[in-house]
């Protein structure tokens, strides 16, 4: 997967090392050419200094190609401003953004960009969020332990009781949204087409339910 990572601070930077440890293809822009010091020497990805949001420096790091776009710098407008440049006009499938500011996160939202904040676990949430596209949480509880995610179920699964997706103390369906309605499902209800259910599961048994799925819809 082709990340490119704008903002090169202690998230951006650790971020970028984690990935890369992973096998990704990583590119980092930062205005500072300085940060590039915050990577370690044997960093695999690609650095360029410039502006995060300038489409100049952008496209020196492929972001026609990008599989999914990181706005982790440290103004809240530089994020929003290249997160919706990688959207808009880059047509980029997976772009986050950390934003502080509530109430810039809640603008973003509306227009369907995903917003993450506080430095402690943003690394983390957004290295999730990047693995499991289809299971981007709703909702973290307590210190993220628990999580609430949403998904489209796979066709073939139409007729099956929703209740056979639970795994005692790591996943419940909790509710399905049918035709535009929400309910909570009954032990008998029984998936229908074009139904969005939500889990509650454990953070730890994300990948579980993502492969889970994965095989169901055969990737």
């Amino acid at each position: 997967m082709r990340v490119v990572i704008a903002g090169c601070g202690r998230v951006g930077s650790a971020l970028a090392v984690r990935l890369a440890a992973e096998g990704h293809d990583v590119r980092v822009v930062d205005r500072s050419a300085r940060a590039r010091g915050r990577l370690p020497a044997g960093f695999t990805g690609r650095f360029r200094q410039g502006g995060e949001y300038a489409r100049a420096a952008l496209e020196a790091v492929g972001i026609e190609h990008a599989d999914a776009f990181v706005a982790v710098a440290s103004e809240d407008n530089s994020n929003i401003v290249s997160a919706r440049t990688a959207r808009d006009t880059y047509r980029v499938p997976v772009v986050l953004a950390r934003v502080d500011d509530s109430g810039r996160a809640d603008i973003c939202r509306e227009l369907g960009i995903p917003t993450i904040a506080g430095v402690q676990w943003t690394v983390h949430r957004i290295h999730r969020m990047l693995l499991h596209r289809h299971l981007v949480p709703e909702v973290a509880f307590g210190g993220g332990e628990t999580l609430l995610v949403r998904s489209r179920l796979p066709g073939h699964l139409t007729g099956r009781r929703l209740t056979d997706l639970d795994v005692d103390g790591e996943i419940r369906v909790v509710e399905v949204t049918r035709a535009g309605r929400s309910l909570v499902p009954a032990h008998g209800t029984r998936a229908e087409p074009g139904d969005l259910v939500s889990f509650a599961v454990a953070a730890t048994s994300l990948d579980r339910l993502r492969g889970f799925l994965d095989r169901e819809l055969g990737t």
